[in-house]
């Protein structure tokens, strides 16, 4: 009896070995774990069973990048990917929440994919290919009434945008567009395009290397991010939307045109990006930027005209004088340093700023720059300067005693005591990234660590090594000693 008892126990323990309780899981819960397998990993579950075979063609997500970025297993051609989404229209799954692919192909091709993925009723498409020729922006996009995010990218050689009249009643539900390579040679002003009635649901809006655009107007009211990329031709634009919070230009307007304007009415922008970009003509802001939390200014350095070029980077300055964070870029700086120095009443004061960057390579002649944009920033509570050190920078080595006040550079920060206290009496936190015991930047700390009230740390980081040690000891020494005699601030070296 007690050997039938053990061998039924063996039994029953054997059957439930065999059980096999993945299989028994609902469809959803599987779909969450192929769906963390790269796709040629989920394909081969489909030769399990037919109920695996149902599950992998029945994926809310296919992304094909998955298997482009490993070489090993055997990529999905254009003809794959169709053949895959045939399967699935023959067991009616229009379930197809987002597809991705990457890959070389015909125009006849891609138009008979996205328009099987649509038929499924994708939400989610994301593609970029490579075609012999220019193709034409597929039109069964237009007409998707499921589609929600739009990634259409094109390595080469681009792609045509329609006209907008054949687009009107399209891209309802669309609420991500990002375009790039888009070819508009024969079509370079596009005003009335980007608009609500083609976007009603818009949120977010990337353009990248538009060929031949020469004006561009949006205006989408439900648009909250927008990002132009690479548009050398580009001389206007126009953005409106009540609630943008992020606008990102950059690599724009790479000529200084009197004809090149800018407009912009965003009363509720947060963040302003404005990089590699030449400075225009008019930059004109029609509401105050009272919610600006971070702006950015980069601009290209023209040799033309540098006097124009002052005046329109402070007037654009000027617009943003309610940021809270302001980081401007080394041109940026070079541009308010030229030769006829920096009017001191173009700057409007920064009152809620509280971060400031600046990217410089901190010559001499960058010294009168800096020190009224100090002025201009009365609350100011951190500065990060970021010294960018090469060949053609001026800067000569420290050889003075730290004590002895008679260093030119030294008396002229002496001299602006008066006109910067605002500055010194909130400045908190300075960091100088580049740092290398040059005349300029250690005229500079040394000023910061006697007249800084509330200092309370400064951050030296040296971008290279130094050949003389001792020499770098001595002036750390002296300078931590300096600190301890007037503004008690901490001071760290990197």
């Amino acid at each position: 009896m007690e050997i039938r008892s053990v061998k039924r126990k063996k039994k029953k323990r054997e059957e439930i070995i065999k059980v096999d309780r993945i299989s028994n899981l609902p469809d959803s819960l599987l779909h969450q774990i192929l769906l963390l397998l790269p796709l040629q990993s989920a394909a081969i579950t489909s030769s399990l069973s037919k109920r695996w075979r149902s599950l992998f063609l029945s994926l809310p997500d296919l992304d094909f990048t998955s298997i482009n970025e490993n070489p090993k297993p055997p990529s999905f051609s254009s003809n794959s990917i169709y053949q895959l989404l045939s399967l699935r229209h023959h067991r009616d799954a229009n379930n197809l929440r987002s597809l991705r692919f990457r890959t070389p192909i015909t125009f006849t091709s891609l138009n008979s994919l996205i328009r099987l993925a649509v038929t499924h009723q994708v939400q989610d498409l994301d593609v970029e290919v490579t075609t012999k020729d220019y193709f034409n922006f597929p039109r069964w996009i237009v007409t998707s009434q499921k589609l929600r995010a739009l990634k259409l990218k094109s390595a080469y050689p681009g792609f045509r945008l329609p006209p907008s009249s054949s687009i009107f009643g399209g891209f309802q539900k669309l609420t991500s567009l990002y375009l790039s390579l888009v070819i508009l040679y024969n079509q370079p002003y596009l005003s009335d395009f980007f608009t609500d009635p083609n976007f009603p649901l818009l949120e977010k809006l990337a353009l990248e290397n538009c060929f031949g655009l020469k004006e561009l107007r949006v205006c989408c009211r439900l648009l909250q991010e927008f990002s132009l990329k690479n548009s050398l031709q580009l001389d206007s634009l126009e953005v409106s939307g009540n609630n943008l919070h992020r606008l990102k230009v950059v690599s724009c307007f790479h000529s200084y045109s009197e004809a090149s304007v800018v407009k912009i009415n965003t009363p509720n922008l947060k963040t302003f990006l404005w990089n590699s970009n030449a400075v225009t003509t008019t930059v004109h802001f029609l509401d105050k930027l009272v919610c600006l939390r971070k702006a950015f200014v980069g601009v290209l350095l023209l040799h033309q005209d540098i006097n124009s070029q002052k005046q329109s980077l402070l007037t654009l300055l000027s617009e943003l004088s309610h940021s809270y964070k302001l980081q401007l870029g080394n041109q940026s700086v070079e541009i308010l340093s030229s030769k006829k120095g920096l009017v001191k009443n173009h700057l409007l004061p920064f009152h809620n700023m509280r971060f400031l960057e600046l990217q410089t390579r901190f010559d001499r002649h960058n010294v009168q720059a800096l020190s009224c944009l100090f002025k201009s920033c009365p609350m100011l509570n951190i500065l990060l300067l970021k010294i960018i050190n090469d060949q053609t920078s001026e800067r000569r080595q420290w050889n003075n005693d730290l004590w002895d006040m008679s260093n030119s550079e030294i008396q002229y920060w002496e001299s602006q005591t008066y006109e910067v206290e605002s500055f010194l009496n909130n400045l908190e936190f300075v960091e100088i990234h580049g740092f290398l015991e040059c005349e300029n930047e250690m005229s500079l700390a040394i000023f910061l660590l006697r007249h800084g009230k509330a200092l309370i740390k400064m951050t030296l980081r040296s971008s290279f090594l130094c050949r003389d040690n001792l020499r770098r000891q001595m002036i750390r020494s002296q300078l931590m000693g300096f600190s301890k005699a007037s503004s008690k601030a901490k001071i760290s070296f990197h």
